[in-house]
């Protein structure tokens, strides 16, 4: 069973009794890199373990903050390890970690938000990607802006607008998730249409 049958599973049972790809060049040409997943990891362990986890480039990095919301459902505290291990050297304080369960409370989107980012996922079918899992993630004019900092854009099938994530690059070479630069991803988004009392 893959962490969407969980989470389904779990939103069912509640509801009864709730990258791939690197850049080798950057450049601003505003490209779009997939980044794909054969398998959504569920554990921190699963997740150190992808390829893109050595956070080569800022779209590995990216791709993989919409991997670790999708675990929130499942397992709130593997989550925020999977943030803090993208956070590097600068991990969630109380205070973030507070700010990331109020978002995820509200609208219970909890379930659904971090597979809304995931290709072929729509409130029409219940955000509901298809495997392989990817992230699509894109450059915008001012991806650039500053040395070491990139800021890329990834779109959830439930808005209008893409959302902005920053990372920044650390000595180590990898590309680590910049303070709270992707607290855009959090926003709310469309429901599912299973949630609509009128359709």
């Amino acid at each position: 069973m893959g962490l969407f049958d969980k989470i389904k599973e779990q939103a069912a049972d509640a509801a009864g009794n709730a990258a791939g790809q690197a850049a080798q060049n950057m450049g601003g040409s505003n490209r779009v890199i997939p980044v794909t997943f054969a398998e959504m990891p569920e554990t921190l362990a699963q997740f150190t373990a992808l390829p893109q986890a050595a956070m080569q480039n800022p779209f590995d990095t990216v791709a993989l903050i919409v991997a670790a919301l999708c675990v929130y459902p499942l397992d709130k505290d593997e989550c925020m390890a999977m943030i803090n291990y993208l956070r590097g050297p600068n991990p969630m304080s109380q205070r973030d970690i507070i700010f990331l369960r109020d978002r995820m409370a509200q609208n219970n989107k909890a379930r659904f938000l971090g597979a809304s980012y995931l290709n072929g996922a729509t409130p029409q079918n219940d955000y509901s990607p298809v495997a392989p899992y990817t992230v699509t993630v894109s450059e915008h004019p001012y991806s650039y802006t500053n040395e070491g900092i990139v800021s890329l854009h990834v779109r959830s099938g439930g808005a209008d607008a893409p959302r902005a994530v920053t990372t920044r690059l650390a000595k180590d070479g990898k590309w680590y998730l910049w303070q709270t630069e992707y607290h855009t991803l959090l926003l709310d988004i469309r429901a599912p249409e299973s949630t609509n009392p009128w359709a």
